[in-house]
């Protein structure tokens, strides 16, 4: 019989803590929602009065199924918790839970709160006491709990034992400083349990300042506990908190987690996690972390020869789980490690079916093994791989011919007396038997420079005939620039990323002495390779 572990999602409020993170309120909604459609049992939105964009959420949040948490702190000394303006904020927001984090470490209590040891552990009781006289659910966040339990653990116990006899539904054991190791974590928790805090009760929150945020939930798990908090992609304050696409797919797929426990997130919901999780990416505008376990682009790559070999025979021979389980893929990237098992299966991904032992495979190979001596890189730049086989075998189409290119970059003062800079680019095509020239600035609607590859990007794709309405829903998404070479033989490469409207990313590279014309290259691949898969 498999006994129930609750997820709590704490990405909108933890999440935000992150640095550079700032979430408005339509994006706090828009997650809130993927975490619903996921199956977490609670979604903590955030601390309601503490900040507008908080506030805001909880007065538009439509119905979830989960369980919607406000947050915010027990109340302070000299007070009742009937009086206390910081907590009446948080319980206006009129959730059917509220958590509320209060010190159980004897040195917090007294150097960050000022205040008898007594007085907080009342300041405890009052609090939960509070919520569940109002009918809500109560969440007790022990901070700093681990180092107050090694400190003190008779006053960190007290501390729980206040909330737990003033009712509250969840004890959750914060390792705030992330400094608690798994064993450590382990042993406190089946501590606790023994000293009478019911397991079905007690929670886990751990921060990631020395890797081991998932195995400390995972060893508090084990222990006892059951109910994990975390947050999408590992976001958080310093090094984050404990990351749920990590923690969701191994307690669902991995022994001795998935036969003994059940959580509200199903198979089925299981496979859109790699979805969720490059949505956030998309909403923070960052690069998804490639070697994510589970989630990650490269996390099922096999770039070796004799590890594509083996897994064109089992996949298993080289992969934990199947990456469709999580909605993520296999990636055989090319290179000039790539054998021609590696290299078939490669070409059978892009669609491309080569008999074993067409000689064409010994030309597209040595022609990689060539251009990477030159300084390029296809393992991470699978659309222009694909572009350089289409060329050996002959199946390239000629969509367009560009005729010269020109970008100028101009430094200059504005109307307002500040210093700016504006790139130009022209570009000549030949598209449709007929030339076309095409002229476009670095300047956005904004009046920001976007630089002169955003400018060669713009008169590039700006008249293409019959082929700019498939290049309408494509953008370039990352630009990353590798210096090869030092001195005066330096080499420069270009890997851009690009997406379109239908959700696919793809990455191309570019190689040159100079910077633009590197970049112009890779361009020119991202356009080509989009228009074989829609044009064609």
């Amino acid at each position: 019989m498999t006994e129930r572990l609750y997820l709590y999602d704490t990405t909108l409020r933890d999440g935000q803590q992150t640095q550079g993170v700032q979430f408005s309120t339509a994006e706090k909604l828009r997650i809130a929602a993927a975490l619903d459609g996921l199956g977490l049992d609670h979604v903590e939105g955030g601390w309601p009065g503490a900040n507008p964009t908080d506030s805001a959420f909880f007065d538009e949040v439509p119905g979830m199924r989960a369980m919607l948490v406000a947050f915010g702190m027990t109340k302070r000394a000299g007070r009742s918790a009937a009086n206390d303006e910081v907590l009446a904020g948080v319980m206006n927001a009129g959730t059917p839970s509220v958590c509320l984090v209060g010190k159980s470490h004897e040195f917090h209590v007294r150097t960050a709160l000022g205040i008898s040891l007594e007085e907080n552990v009342e300041n405890i009781r009052a609090s939960i006491a509070h919520l569940v006289s109002q009918g809500r659910e109560a969440l007790f966040d022990a901070e700093h709990f681990f180092d107050g339990y090694k400190s003190d653990p008779a006053y960190a116990l007290d501390c729980l034992r206040a909330a737990l006899k003033a009712g509250a539904r969840w004890i959750v054991l914060c390792d705030t400083n992330g400094g608690t190791l798994p064993d450590e974590i382990a042993r406190a928790v089946r501590e606790v349990i023994a000293a009478g805090i019911p397991g079905a009760r007690l929670g886990i929150h751990t921060h990631n300042d020395t890797e081991n945020a998932v195995a400390g939930s995972l060893a508090a798990v084990l222990a006892g506990a059951r109910q994990i908090q975390g947050t999408l992609n590992g976001l958080g304050e310093r090094c984050g908190n404990a990351n749920l696409t990590s923690l969701i797919p191994t307690l669902l797929l991995k022994e001795p987690y998935a036969s003994r426990f059940q959580t509200g997130v199903s198979l089925e919901a299981l496979e859109g996690l790699t979805k969720v999780s490059r949505m956030l990416d998309d909403i923070l505008n960052r690069v998804p972390w490639k070697q994510a376990p589970y989630v990650g682009s490269s996390a099922f790559a096999h770039k070796a020869g004799l590890h594509a070999s083996a897994i064109l025979k089992d996949p298993t021979t080289y992969e934990h789980i199947d990456p469709g389980e999580v909605g993520n893929r296999r990636v055989i990237p090319m290179s000039n490690q790539a054998g021609q098992s590696n290299l078939r299966r490669r070409l059978a991904e892009a669609g491309l079916e080569v008999a074993v032992g067409d000689p064409a495979l010994a030309r597209i190979l040595d022609r990689i093994k060539a251009r990477e001596s030159e300084g390029y890189s296809y393992d991470t730049a699978q659309a222009s791989f694909e572009l350089l086989a289409r060329d050996e075998l002959g199946l390239m189409a000629e969509f367009f011919e560009v005729k010269r290119y020109r970008v100028t970059v101009e430094r200059r003062k504005n109307k307002y007396d500040k210093m700016v800079s504006l790139s130009e680019a022209v570009v000549v095509v030949k598209v449709d038997g007929e030339k076309r020239q095409s002229v476009s600035e670095s300047m956005d609607a904004s009046g920001m420079d976007r630089g002169p590859v955003n400018a060669l990007w713009q008169a590039l794709v700006k008249d293409l005939g019959q082929y700019s309405a498939v290049l309408a829903d494509m953008g370039l998404v990352d630009f990353k620039v590798r210096i090869t070479q030092g001195g005066t033989e330096a080499v420069t490469r270009v890997i851009i990323d690009s997406q379109d409207g239908q959700g696919r990313r793809w990455s191309t590279v570019g190689v040159s002495a100079n910077i633009v014309d590197a970049s112009f290259e890779a361009l020119l691949d991202a356009v080509r390779w989009k228009l074989i898969r829609d044009a064609v």
